[in-house]
């Protein structure tokens, strides 16, 4: 992980800068390490399409996932044992997100462009970020990504070229949050989808003021996970990574 140079922006509190709560909070600046750095510790994130300015959003209310409360269905154990895939951490953070970019079966707009993938792999190779990928022998069939500052986890998107893949990365989460006892999870904004998994909202104080502690504190070690490779068979039947 290295030490990133202070951000030439300051964003505005969200608290301050929209007081009606719609989420919206400024527009502009760039997607440098120390700019994304610099918002996510100010609990905004970037969110606009390809052809607009980069727009940064602090939703009211928070979505977000208690890691110590998430419980696997029955239905994604069985798929695991089943299955028997390789997952792995940090091992192909650029192609996850290419793959998260691609057009889904609901929609063919994608927010996930060029720009946003080079600032992203450039916060990954900083230490800032995070990839989860699932595995069917060496083709890559599903998987995650996001933000990691101190024991802040923040969840960005995911992509499944099987049934229940984007589960299985979902769930070895948050099983590394339960292992290094993060409070939360932030999955940004509430959908259905989210909620099915477990998610639930807080409000943006809320959220703004748990986040102050969890930035600060001690980091996850990512390099221990990223040196394994686990099976999704042996994470279902053991409900952990078995580190």
């Amino acid at each position: 992980m290295s030490s990133l140079p202070l951000s030439q922006y300051i964003f505005p509190n969200p608290v301050e800068a929209d007081p009606e709560g719609h989420g919206f909070i400024c527009i502009g600046a760039d997607l440098t390490p120390s700019t994304l750095f610099e918002a996510y510790t100010h609990g905004l994130f970037p969110w606009f399409n390809e052809d607009e300015p980069i727009c940064w959003w602090s939703p009211e209310p928070r979505c977000i996932i208690e890691p110590q409360a998430y419980h696997p269905s029955k239905s994604l154990l069985r798929t695991m044992k089943k299955q028997d895939y390789r997952i792995t951490i940090n091992q192909a953070f650029d192609r996850v997100m290419r793959c998260c970019s691609l057009p889904r079966n609901y929609t063919n707009e994608t927010w996930i462009s060029e720009d946003i993938i080079q600032g992203y792999c450039d916060l990954f190779d900083a230490g800032y970020a995070y990839s989860i990928e699932v595995w069917n022998e060496q083709i890559l069939i599903g998987g995650l990504y996001g933000v990691a500052i101190g024991k802040g986890c923040f969840g960005e998107s995911m992509f499944s070229t099987e049934t229940d893949v984007s589960k299985m990365a979902f769930y070895t989460l948050m099983l590394i949050g339960q292992e290094n006892q993060l409070p939360w999870i932030d999955c940004q904004l509430v959908n259905d989808h989210l909620l099915s998994l477990g998610a639930s909202t807080i409000s943006r104080q809320q959220y703004l003021k748990s986040l102050k502690n969890v930035i600060i504190a001690p980091a996850i070690d990512w390099k221990s996970y990223q040196e394994r490779v686990f099976s999704s068979k042996t994470i279902a039947v053991n409900a952990q990574l078995n580190r």
